[in-house]
């Protein structure tokens, strides 16, 4: 049985953009098909929770290939699709002048639940366990069609 949201996504609007694609790579580094995360839709840095929205479109660079004919996103690219809302987050709620950024650092407790295909919106939920100016510990998980489809557990480090 999956776990309880970590953000109850009934109460958040999915069409507001608090921060589009270009504050995001404002704030993380990552660019062109390695940036995963389209827009920041929910963040609370009293409670550091981030709601963010990722669209999977039918051309992107792993689409013919994994898994041909039937293509599913790679879960190692919705985990750091999740690492990289979770290094938003943080940098948003510490120092976001700060000009170093939060890169991915481990992962614990991931389990899949749900298949991810082209054509789906991942949305993607988040809080912080412990946030440190080098260190971050952020809860995730990833929803599709309303349905839990991961949930992990992501350490960043400052970069």
């Amino acid at each position: 049985m999956p776990p309880k949201q970590l953000v109850d996504l009934s109460k958040i609007d999915l069409n507001c953009v608090l921060y589009d694609s270009g504050k995001i790579e404002s704030i993380n580094p990552q660019r062109y098909e390695m940036r995963l995360i389209d827009r920041i839709v929910y963040l609370n840095e009293q409670t550091t929770q981030v709601v963010a929205v990722r669209d999977v479109r039918e051309d992107e660079f792993w689409v013919r290939g994994h898994i041909p004919g039937r293509p599913l996103v790679p879960g190692v690219l919705m985990i750091e699709a999740a690492a990289q809302m979770g290094g938003f987050c943080a940098k948003m709620v510490s120092d976001p002048d700060d000009d170093r950024f939060f890169g991915f650092a481990g992962i614990n407790d991931v389990k899949f639940r749900a298949q991810v295909k082209p054509g789906d919106q991942l949305v993607m939920c988040g809080k912080h366990i412990d946030i440190r100016s080098r260190r971050f510990i952020f809860a995730a998980q990833g929803f599709v069609n309303g349905k839990m489809a991961f949930e992990a557990t992501i350490i960043g480090m400052s970069v």
